[in-house]
């Protein structure tokens, strides 16, 4: 093989990084935490603990997206502090040193929100991955699920926020102005230009001012893979001319597919860190 075929197939070992493939994780199953993070849109009346308990990945631990995130605020999804966040993943037996596979079974690829919780709150990005086509296409593929409950012994996590990759309101609002760096909206192109209602009350239509839109199943394949870096550089030159561009803030409507969209551009961007606005249009749409 030339030297050039193998540097070819190292760079893109790295820029698929935080995404491993359904052989790798059934060869690496006893050597990696594995967390099925499910959650499923209000709408479709799915219990994602529920699913999780009839059929799950040996060893899986189950994160409730809902139950681990902020309480003392209406916005939903929103990072809790540090100090919780801690004891959260002590409880879920996971250490700082943890290779970690994160899945779910969710139209919104939920898992996406998970992977960015752990990059946020310190843990090595090159440690933190996303199953490729989630739960399903592990069950597509005829592999092995269990009901089995999973058996976790504590631990003592500890955590360092990264608070440089969560914007608030208020640096959103600045931007629109100051335009240091470009956001990016995950929801659909109907909701994003304000053409049908949010399914939340209490939401005004519409956008942030000089946002731009990419609904972030553009950068899924139907049986919800994401897609190759050629095809995801075409998508993310809708909106961005350098694609290694480093100031780039994603948002939605809570929070999740904000990260979906994060992940993605993380596939072409191999420096690029995860960064959102956390209260997406939740916050940013209060009536």
């Amino acid at each position: 093989m030339s030297g050039r075929g193998i540097s070819s197939k190292i760079f893109r070992k790295k820029i698929r990084m935080s995404l491993i493939e359904s052989d790798w994780l059934q060869e690496n199953i006893d050597k990696v935490k594995i967390i099925d993070c499910s959650w499923h849109m209000p709408q479709t009346k799915r219990n994602g603990f529920e699913e999780y308990k009839k059929n799950h990945i040996q060893n899986a631990i189950f994160f409730d997206l809902d139950n681990n995130s902020k309480k003392d605020t209406d916005l939903p999804h929103m990072l809790v502090e540090s100090e919780s966040w801690e004891k959260i993943v002590s409880n879920m037996g996971i250490s700082k040193n943890d290779e970690i596979v994160i899945y779910d079974n969710s139209d919104v690829i939920s898992s996406c929100r998970c992977w960015f919780n752990f990059i946020y709150f310190g843990h090595n990005p090159k440690l933190v991955h996303v199953l490729n086509g989630g739960f399903q296409k592990w069950m597509d593929e005829k592999r092995d699920v269990t009901d089995n409950k999973t058996i976790i012994q504590s631990s003592k996590y500890k955590s360092f926020e990264k608070k440089e990759l969560v914007k608030k309101k208020k640096l959103i609002d600045q931007n629109i102005n100051d335009k240091n760096f470009k956001v990016i909206d995950a929801r659909s192109k109907e909701r994003f230009d304000g053409k049908v209602p949010e399914p939340r009350k209490g939401l005004r239509s519409g956008s942030i001012k000089n946002s731009f839109c990419i609904p972030f199943n553009q950068c899924l394949n139907k049986d919800k893979t994401f897609k190759s870096p050629k095809e995801l550089r075409i998508v993310f030159e809708t909106c961005l001319k350098n694609i290694n561009e480093q100031n780039v803030v994603f948002s939605c409507g809570s929070g999740v597919t904000a990260c979906v969209l994060a992940l993605a551009y993380s596939l072409i961007n191999d420096r690029y860190l995860p960064c959102i606005y956390d209260g997406s249009w939740a916050e940013y749409g209060l009536i």
